[in-house]
């Protein structure tokens, strides 16, 4: 077993995090890059490293779970879920059970629920938002945001609900924020609930292993009601969506049959 394998073994055994089911040469070239910069001679000793420093550990999940967001990203899939995905499953009911997974910073939830208030009022709005990072899901909680992030958010939801600060970050409105519950969730090692109208998850599935993907898209499908529809990443299209129960309802939409 070499030491990169005896890394995996060991982050598996102390936090649940299964480093195999992730596409190893993208993991390895990323960790040893950060394993370099903080002078450790080898994965064992920023093991250790990790397990002595909380700051580390957490910049260890940073580099992982790969935090990169803005709200509306990729806008025009987005126009599928107002147009198309939300007046559907609104037809004979007043509330959606939604989940926001690996929501990194919190700008997909936030982005769903200024969608849906187009709908309805933001009082019949609950969407669960996980991630396997809390440093992630500290800031998703914050709601502060730089003016990059928010380049597609429409200028009637800007003027709505955020708030320029005096150091040039933009708050999320509090109204917004009580429409998301946030909870660290392992999407590799968990149970999911069950039920949802619609989940997303984007640009997360892309770093795991074939066979990780089809366990998750399996659980995804467990997950979803009939009818339901899972959103994922404009890199991450299901080559055989049937064998998960699944019909292509758009372009990277997937409705459970």
């Amino acid at each position: 077993m070499d030491d990169f394998e005896l890394f995996m073994e060991s982050i598996f055994k102390y936090t649940r995090i299964d480093l195999r089911k992730y596409k190893r040469p993208q993991m390895q070239r990323r960790l040893t890059a950060l394993r370099d910069k903080r002078g450790f001679r080898d994965f064992m000793s920023y093991f250790d490293g990790l397990k002595k420093d909380d700051k580390l550990f957490g910049e260890f999940l940073d580099r992982m779970t790969i935090n990169v967001s803005e709200f509306f990203r990729n806008p025009n899939r987005w126009d599928v879920v107002r147009d198309r995905v939300v007046p559907e499953m609104l037809v004979g009911k007043r509330r959606l059970k939604i989940w926001s997974a690996a929501c990194s910073t919190g700008e997909e939830p936030y982005t769903l629920v200024m969608l849906l208030s187009k709908f309805m009022p933001l009082s019949d709005i609950q969407i669960l938002a996980t991630d396997l990072d809390e440093n992630a899901l500290s800031k998703a909680k914050q709601g502060l945001y730089s003016e990059r992030s928010l380049h597609f958010v429409p200028e009637e939801f800007k003027r709505k609900y955020f708030t320029e600060t005096p150091n040039n970050l933009f708050a999320v409105s509090e109204a917004v924020k009580r429409c998301v519950t946030f909870k660290k969730h392992n999407l590799l090692e968990e149970a999911f609930d069950s039920d949802f109208d619609l989940i997303v998850c984007r640009n997360v599935i892309i770093y795991f292993t074939e066979d990780a993907k089809d366990i998750l898209y399996r659980k995804f499908s467990d997950a979803l009601r009939p009818g339901g529809v899972l959103f994922v990443g404009s890199t991450e299209q299901i080559f055989n969506p049937q064998s998960f129960r699944f019909t292509t309802y758009d372009t990277f939409f997937y409705q459970r049959q």
